[in-house]
């Protein structure tokens, strides 16, 4: 069985990430979304919240796809989170070449600690590279309309902690 890795904060899930899951779970026989339990970045959205909104939004993409996709709440470093559930490939999205800079570094160090875990990257479809979910935040904040970037349960949930 092919087992991927896709982690990340997911705070709030987009539709970048879910264009990403959807096109990864195409590869995995099951794909593990690792929902990093980051504190140095101050989710908005508890653990407990952002699990439920993948879980939610995966549901629909696993019927699709007929790829188990669970997700995986971890603290420990990326590999180690492979190694924990059986990943034989991590699967990063990129938007832009800033992106690759970073997870260039980050494949390294991984591989270093591990070769046996390969590192996949897909590219985001071109209407959703612009997409990051600090600006998600930053424009529902502020009252603007997020709809463009978020599937509608998540929209409500950003509504409702915002006012």
């Amino acid at each position: 069985m092919r087992i991927g890795l896709y982690p990340g904060t997911f705070d709030p899930i987009t539709l970048g990430h879910i264009d990403i899951i959807r096109r990864a779970a195409l590869l995995v026989d099951r794909l593990v979304i690792g929902v990093a339990i980051n504190r140095d970045k101050g989710p908005l959205f508890s653990l407990e919240e952002r699990v439920a909104m993948i879980e939610a939004e995966c549901a629909k993409l696993s019927e699709q796809t007929g790829t188990e996709i669970i997700a995986h709440p971890f603290e420990n470093l990326l590999i180690d989170c492979a190694k924990d559930v059986g990943a034989s490939v991590i699967i990063r999205g990129l938007r832009a070449v800033a992106d690759f800079e970073y997870e260039f570094q980050m494949v390294g160090m991984n591989r270093a600690l591990d070769d046996t875990v390969e590192t996949v990257f897909l590219m985001a479809e071109a209407r959703h590279q612009a997409i990051a979910s600090k600006l998600v935040k930053e424009i529902a904040r502020l009252g603007g309309d997020v709809s463009k970037f978020v599937t509608p349960p998540v929209k409500e949930a950003l509504t409702a902690r915002f006012g």
